[in-house]
């Protein structure tokens, strides 16, 4: 990340008007994973004007009763989804959902019927979605099990390669392959663009390996992606997701979680766009 990456990045302007700052909707959530695509939300709600959030029912109602805590945020049923997918800019769907025949399906139909929609696939969709339905210019955010997963049920001459390549080839393979924006998570992040360019992001700690911040992660990239770039927005969430968590490490250690996380982006982007 550059600084020179970091200009280019549009965050919301003082003479913006609301709605001209990104809208979202957000497919996540399980009874059994609640609490990962609120964390999303709770992040992406501080960066545009409107977030969609479509949950199991239990989810939704859990969403309801924080809803006091975020602004513009609607809570709809997930069999209305495709009138929001239509208005919306950008669409994150996986954190929280299990890897079920439900999610798979679901997954799968609405990345066949929408593929010139910005999607940011992440979690369990990511492990049940098609290979074959990825949307060109798709951000695609596995960490490295999930990776594994992905080239498991990558078929022919393509698996061989990838098997058999680097770590940094093989998510260059894959991305130019399916044309999609690939971020692989883990000390050093990897992301790597349709047309092969690659950028690692340092940074993070141990107090990042808890579960929920890839969800932080997830929302942040996704929130970025309704007025950026997708491969500007990727590398910028990450950036921006390791510094807050560093600078958490600086004050806490290791003994912070999710919650603090996405609390501490607004900071990390205050010091990066407004001082």
């Amino acid at each position: 990340m550059t600084k020179k990456d970091l200009a280019q990045l549009r965050v919301a302007l003082p003479d913006s008007h609301k709605g001209q700052n990104g809208r979202l909707l957000i497919i996540g959530g399980s009874e059994l994973f609640h609490a990962a695509s609120l964390w999303a939300l709770e992040v992406a709600s501080r960066i545009v004007d409107l977030v969609h959030y479509a949950s199991t029912p239990d989810n939704n109602d859990i969403a309801k009763v924080i809803k006091k805590q975020f602004r513009d945020g609607i809570v709809i049923s997930r069999s209305d989804v495709d009138q929001y997918i239509e208005e919306d800019d950008c669409i994150l769907i996986g954190p929280g959902m299990t890897r079920d025949g439900e999610t798979q399906e679901l997954t799968n139909t609405l990345l066949r019927s929408y593929p010139t929609k910005q999607w940011v696939i992440d979690a369990g969709a990511l492990q049940m979605m098609d290979l074959a339905l990825i949307p060109p210019q798709a951000i695609l955010t596995p960490h490295h099990g999930e990776f594994t997963h992905l080239i498991a049920n990558v078929n022919g001459q393509l698996k061989q390669s990838i098997e058999n390549a680097p770590i940094e080839e093989q998510i260059s393979l894959f991305a130019k392959h399916y044309r999609c924006i690939l971020l692989v998570k883990g000390p050093k992040d990897i992301v790597v663009n349709t047309a092969g360019e690659l950028r690692s992001i340092e940074g993070g700690n141990a107090g990042m390996t808890k579960g929920g911040t890839g969800d932080v992660l997830a929302g942040l990239i996704a929130a970025l992606a309704c007025k950026n770039d997708p491969f500007l927005a990727t590398i910028a969430g990450s950036f921006i997701n390791k510094q807050a968590g560093d600078e958490l490490y600086t004050s806490v250690g290791p003994f912070f979680n999710a919650s603090d996380l996405a609390r501490q982006i607004g900071p990390v982007m205050k010091q990066l766009f407004l001082l």
